[in-house]
This record gives structure tokens, sequence and C-alpha cells, in this order.
């Protein structure tokens, strides 16, 4: 698979004419914001919040979508079904909390009043809110009893994570029927694509243009942060259907040529070239997820805070390592629970019982650099997280997803000061307002992705995530308190190595 230069110019200059979401059979994270797969970098129910989500087929074909909510520990699933989507639809959805809705239970589940076809049908949820409200309880069982994992066994891990959308397969014939919506704006028969087989020859591969949002909404205080899900396009050129009974398709089933046997990934680098990483899908294990964790791979995020008590302002950052567990998590890896086992750029398993980890751990070492507005800087030694987390180095990001808040405690909080995050650790402020830099490949844990077929190796994390930043004007006018919101999605530095030399 080996390429030389002349052959990657060309194909570089060829994406910059034609923009690098047409360039084919190539997993790629679209700059456009469309593709086969979506994450959705994080949702949440604390603090009386709502994550509404939604997502949009911009084509004129109908598609059959997984819709799968990971918990933030360790992403193990706490719901999955199928969705289906006629042409220029929409779907949307609400996650709250039982206890904001009057239910029983420390947990969150789905609502929606969308018409379009699910599988498991909407009639078949946990109950309804009232006339045409159908919702679902997040469910445990992927981290309790046999499956538990060090981590918290209670239904109130169901409250945080991250969302993924994966596009199974093209509907054409009788199944596009279906799900396409009569003139009432109901699809014609949802129970023909409840009960599909997988084998069905009415399933094709799926073709992309999908596009997702989401958005963490307090009704009452007036806050909210919206964002769009990271698109990830020329994911498969197979069909990936799935009954609900399964868990896949997954982000480990990258393909981009099934007879070479290979996951290509197209990735920017620091010095905007494009680089071509192969990996093989052949026997076991397939190396097909560092496809996908090579779009996502930073060696430093970046972005900024503000704190400012004179303007009430407050920070939380997430970041979210999408494909951590398919390097950290014991069954999947297939190591006791306990065990070493963590595949490259991760050093731990999940629960890992050694130094620098611990139950409900896999800790990555981070660098942290902290910057003011005006150049300044902490002076002494390299600031971490203060409190640091119990028996842990100073800067460490143990979750798979990961709340950073930006409080002047000094005890570790119970949670994030914008979000509610349970997630939570807390870097102490350097000033009212600046910029932070998290480095991802640390000279004391360096983290370096396992090597493609041509041997490119990247450096740093998996990693998406945003800034939330809320300000609170108490002075609008008598009895009147007012909140202002906004999200910064992280901006990144990549870097990749081939040998001795840079990617080419």
């Amino acid at each position: 698979m080996k390429r030389n230069n002349l052959t990657t110019s060309v194909v570089a200059g060829l994406a910059a004419i034609a923009g690098i979401a047409s360039t084919a059979n190539a997993v790629e994270l679209n700059p456009d914001g469309t593709g086969q797969v979506l994450v959705y970098p994080y949702y949440t129910v604390n603090k009386n919040q709502q994550t509404i989500v939604s997502v949009v087929n911009t084509t004129n074909i109908a598609k059959a979508v997984k819709v799968r909510f990971l918990e933030g520990h360790n992403s193990r699933e706490v719901l999955d079904f199928n969705l289906f989507l006629s042409e220029y639809d929409v779907w949307t959805a609400s996650v709250f909390a039982l206890t904001d809705a009057g239910l029983t239970g420390d947990g969150a589940a789905v609502t929606t009043t969308d018409k379009s076809c699910t599988a498991p049908n909407k009639s078949d949820w946990t109950g309804s809110l009232g006339t045409g409200r159908p919702y679902q309880v997040f469910l445990p069982y992927a981290y309790t009893g046999t499956h538990e994992d060090t981590g918290p066994t209670d239904d109130a891990r169901t409250r945080e994570g991250h969302i993924e959308l994966i596009s199974m397969a093209d509907l054409t014939g009788a199944l596009r029927t279906a799900v396409t919506h009569t003139s009432a704006g109901t699809p014609a028969n949802c129970a023909v694509v409840q009960s599909i087989d997988p084998a069905n020859t009415l399933l094709v591969a799926p073709t992309g243009g999908l596009f997702g949002a989401g958005g963490v909404v307090n009704v009452a205080q007036g806050t909210f942060f919206t964002y769009n899900a990271d698109a990830i396009d020329g994911f498969t050129t197979v069909k990936l259907f799935s009954d609900t009974s399964s868990l896949t398709p997954s982000l480990a089933q990258a393909n981009t040529d099934q007879v070479l046997g290979v996951a290509t990934a197209y990735v920017f680098g620091s010095a905007g070239q494009l680089i071509r990483s192969d990996y093989s899908t052949i026997g076991a294990p397939s190396n097909a997820i560092d496809a996908v964790s090579a779009v996502f791979m930073s060696n430093n995020l970046f972005n900024e805070y503000n704190v400012d008590s004179s303007v009430g302002s407050n920070t939380d950052w997430v970041v979210t390592f999408p494909t951590k567990r398919f390097y950290v998590d014991n069954e999947i890896l297939g190591v006791d629970l306990g065990d070493p086992g963590a595949i490259q750029p991760f050093r731990y398993t999940f629960g890992e019982d050694a130094t620098g980890n611990g139950d409900g751990l896999s800790c990555a070492q981070i660098e942290i650099a902290q910057y003011d507005r005006e150049e300044g800087r902490p002076v002494g030694p390299a600031p971490g997280f203060s409190p640091p987390p119990p028996g842990q180095p100073a800067s460490s990001l143990c979750k798979e997803v990961n709340v950073i808040s930006f409080l002047n405690v000094a005890t570790a909080p119970s949670e994030s000061g914008v979000l509610g995050s349970k997630l939570v650790t807390n870097v102490k402020p350097f000033a009212a307002a600046g910029w932070l830099r998290l480095g991802m490949n640390p000279a004391g844990q360096p983290h370096l992705s396992r090597a493609s077929i041509d041997g490119d190796v990247y450096a740093g994390l998996p990693a998406t995530g945003f800034e939330a930043v809320n300000y609170i004007n108490t002075n609008v006018s008598a009895g009147v308190l007012s909140n202002y919101s906004g999200l910064f999605r992280h901006r990144a530095s990549r870097a990749c190595t081939n040998g001795t030399a840079a990617c080419s």
C-alpha cells in the first residue's frame, strides 16, 4: 500500500479541487458535516437539563440507521434501536431524567413525538408521557450482573454519556415504500421494516448524507448549549444491517475495500497535507477501528475558558474519546476484568488493578498548559488537575467522557460548574479568562497509535468535544436574572510520523 509523495500530492490536489467529502472509499471526518456515521460528543440530564437530538436525511434515499446511547464511564451501551428514515426525513428526540418527568427511577430515558419508524416499535417502549409521547428508559444491563466492569452499577450511570448513529443500509423497493411518509405525515407501514431479515436483498450498502445536532437545554434557567454532530463519511462500502438484539454495527466495522481487506483513513496533517493511512480488516483482531480513531487523533486540544466573577461566567470542557472502549474494555478485548491488555494509544484496561489506575478508571496522562489573555502562565511546576484524582498522576483523564471544570476550589467538586457533570475533574483557573492546551502525548506517558500497514503512527488520543461557557446577569432589571450560554468546539493539532519522517 506504500505510495510516493507524487501520488499523495496528486490526491491532495484533487481533494482540494473536489472537496475532501467527495473522496471515495476512505474514512474521513467530513468538514461539511454530512456522512454515514454521526457522533454526538455529549448528552446529559443532570441539573434539570434535557438533551435534544436531531438527525436529517439530506438525500432522496431511504435509510436504516442504528441509534446507540453510551454511558460516559466506559461507553457501555444503555440503549440502542433501529431508526428508518424516509427521503428528506428528520428525526428528533429528547433525553430526560425520569425524576424530572415525575417518574420513578434515578436514570435517564428518551422520548420522541416523531413519526419515523423504529424497531422496536414505539408502542413497545416503556410507557407514555401523554398522547403521542412514548418514552423508553435507559437500561443498565451492559454494566450490571455478569457485565460489571468495576464502574458504578446504579441507574444514575445512564444520566450522561455520548451518542452515535451508524448508517446500516439504504432501503429499496417495498422497504423504501413502507417507510415513506404519506400525505398524512406518517410512514406507510412501519410493520414491514420492524422484522427485516438482514439477508433481504432490498437492503443495499448505505450511502452518506446524514447530518445531526445536539443541544443541552435547561428550560427553567434559560440555558441552551448546542453543537453539530461529528460526521464520518466513507465508513462502509457494504451493508451492515442488524436486528435490534445485536451490538453491531459498531465503529470497529469500518471498511473501504473488501477485496483488499483494508480500512483507509484520510487525515489532514498539521501542514495541511493529506495523509492516507491503511489498516487491515483481515483476521482477528481487525484493526479497522484504527481508521476511525485516526480521524479523531489529536496531539493537542485547544480552547478558551472564562471564569470572571464580574460577569458571572463559568466554563466546562467536554473531552470525549469516542473509540476508547475498543482499546480498553475487557469484554471487547477478551481479557479478565482487572487484568492488563489495553491497546495503544491507551494504557490501562477499564478497572485495571495497576499503579496509576483502579476501579472504574482507565487513566491516560495528559499535559496542561494554561495561559491568560496576555501571554501570562503559572510559574513553577506544570499545572495539573486540582486536586488530582485519588492515587492518579496530577493530569489524567480516566473516563470515556470527561468534563473538566474551572472552579477555584481546594477539594474535588462533586459536579462540574456549568453542566452539572458527575464525570468531573477540575483545573484551578490561573486567571479570570484565558486559554488552555491539553497535550495528548505527554513525555511522561507517550500515547502513540498502532502503526498502519504503511507504518503511519499518530501521536495523541482520539478525542472530540467542546467548551461550554455560561454568563449570569443578575441586574437585567429588578427581579430578573438572565443566562447567556455559548458552546465552542475544540480546536486540535495532529502529529503523524512514518519511521523518522513526517507522514506524507
